[in-house]
């Protein structure tokens, strides 16, 4: 990161500040690098440069704002690789899915350029009343105002991607608000964009990155000037920002206990080996990770038999090996409160088959069977390396304790039979539904979003350049 500038993105140039703060590494706690920290009147100063520019971006050409898109993914992809190691620096996530955090912020990138050509209207039959009779009716998309994003640390540059290139591409100025644990590549990021942005002949000020805690995202999500508020995280924080912006739009992406359900019928070689890949890569902390299995009380003890023989399979280690699949959560507070959820669902009555304990910093990949109602490792987002297996006599039991979760992201079916699946599919109340794979496959290109407290509004970049236009209505007669 040494070609960033000092300070904060925030006009048209970098901004001093007087207070930083640390990132470490956390599979050793060394420092990784430090980083200027925002505060209230710089985010207030942000939204007000962006205000400033807000004609400027809304009046880009499609050819300006593509270009500024197509730029940013070659700049992005000639330094790819530095990228990934610094993201294993500052999250702690194993190589392996930083190397797919970075893939598929090339492929946010370059889809967001390939939509700016797609933003149009459509014509009215103004005629449907007599009253319109010669009348000419037709809409456009106009861009929403001034864009605030705020990401997660799990996927900083990932989530960063879906709300910068999005914005660009509507022709709406953005304000950037990083996680406070893992800003780094977010910051190198956001310098690469507003660089490709001027080459290609808009305002640096179209994109600004403001650092800080909770103080920066109030004065920025609260500002009655603001278009949208588009946010990733967790449910509790994403309810009260709804409440504190409205009426202004809120896009949010927030929590789940993504479940993945087992028919009798199913591969059970396939199904095993998900709840092994989607259970426990980026360490667990991933929304639509596989939190809950539910399986077919006819086919427990096979699933388990091969549940457990795969868990050998699953590295603990340095995160910047290619071999590890498991490293240290973000931070101590995370480990502790991922081992309370674990313990007490053991005092509730569970039963912990594989691990359930802490190995160096790293919480070990965990399977807990009988977990109950009322536990927060069956009914929250645990955010950790652990799988919590509970068996139903039929398929419908299996929809029903799904859908009595809170929440609705993602949900996975493992099944042989195609009624199965499209019953799955009608019956379970999620954003996404899976057949046959993890419930942690997200095509970038498709809408992408939960219902109930998962969120609301659906990101990937035509649907997020959607969330970020208003359709304007034209009448003439002629």
């Amino acid at each position: 990161m040494n070609e960033v500038p000092e300070g904060l993105p925030i006009g048209d140039g970098w901004v001093t500040t007087s207070d930083t703060a640390e990132v470490h590494f956390p599979y050793d706690g060394t420092l990784v690098d430090s980083y200027p920290v925002g505060d209230a009147d710089l985010a207030r100063r942000a939204i007000d440069e962006a205000l400033g520019v807000r004609r400027t971006m809304a009046a880009l050409p499609s050819h300006v704002r593509r270009a500024a898109l197509l730029n940013a993914h070659a700049a992005f992809l000639a330094r790819q690789e530095e990228f990934e190691q610094l993201l294993v620096l500052e999250t702690g996530k194993p190589l392996v899915d930083c190397k797919v955090e970075s893939a598929r912020s090339a492929l946010t990138l370059i889809t967001a350029a390939e939509e700016v050509l797609r933003i149009h209207g459509e014509t009215v039959p103004m005629d449907a009343l007599p009253s319109g009779d010669g009348l000419i009716g037709f809409w456009t998309r106009k861009p929403i105002g001034v864009v605030v994003g705020i990401t997660g640390f799990n996927y900083p540059v990932l989530l960063a991607a879906h709300k910068l290139a999005p914005a660009i591409a509507a022709g709406c100025p953005v304000v950037l608000k990083p996680p406070p644990q893992a800003p780094l590549a977010t910051i190198w990021l956001v310098h690469l964009m507003r660089e490709a942005l001027v080459e290609a002949g808009g305002p640096a000020a179209g994109i600004q990155l403001v650092t800080g805690g909770p103080e920066v995202g109030e004065a920025l999500t609260t500002d009655p000037r603001i278009g949208m508020v588009s946010f990733t995280g967790s449910a509790a924080v994403g309810h009260q920002i709804a409440r504190a912006a409205a009426p202004r739009k809120v896009v949010l992406e927030l929590g789940s206990n993504a479940a993945l359900i087992v028919a009798a019928d199913a591969d059970l070689d396939a199904a095993a080996d998900a709840v092994i890949r989607g259970g426990y890569y980026a360490n667990g902390q991933a929304c639509i990770s596989v939190q809950r299995v539910i399986v077919q009380d006819a086919v427990r003890e096979e699933f388990m038999n091969r549940l457990t023989a795969a868990l050998d399979r699953v590295v603990v280690g340095d995160p910047r090996s290619p071999d590890t699949r498991v490293a240290p959560l973000i931070d101590e507070g995370s480990t502790k409160r991922v081992q309370a959820w674990v313990d007490s669902a053991v005092r509730a009555g569970a039963t912990a088959v594989a691990g359930g304990d802490v190995d160096g910093r790293a919480f070990n990949p965990t399977v807990l069977i009988g977990v109950p109602d009322g536990e927060n490792a069956w009914d929250e987002e645990v955010f950790g390396p652990v799988v919590a297996v509970r068996t139903v006599p039929d398929l419908q039991s299996a929809y029903d304790a799904v859908n009595a979760s809170r929440y609705g992201l993602h949900c996975a079916v493992f099944t042989k039979s195609l009624a199965t699946a499209y019953d799955a599919i009608e019956q379970i109340e999620a954003g996404g539904v899976v057949v046959n794979d993890v419930p942690g496959f997200r095509s970038d290109i498709a809408p992408y979003g939960g219902v109930k407290d998962s969120g609301i509004g659906r990101e990937g970049p035509r649907f997020a350049i959607e969330e970020m236009t208003v359709t304007r209505m034209a009448v003439i007669r002629p």
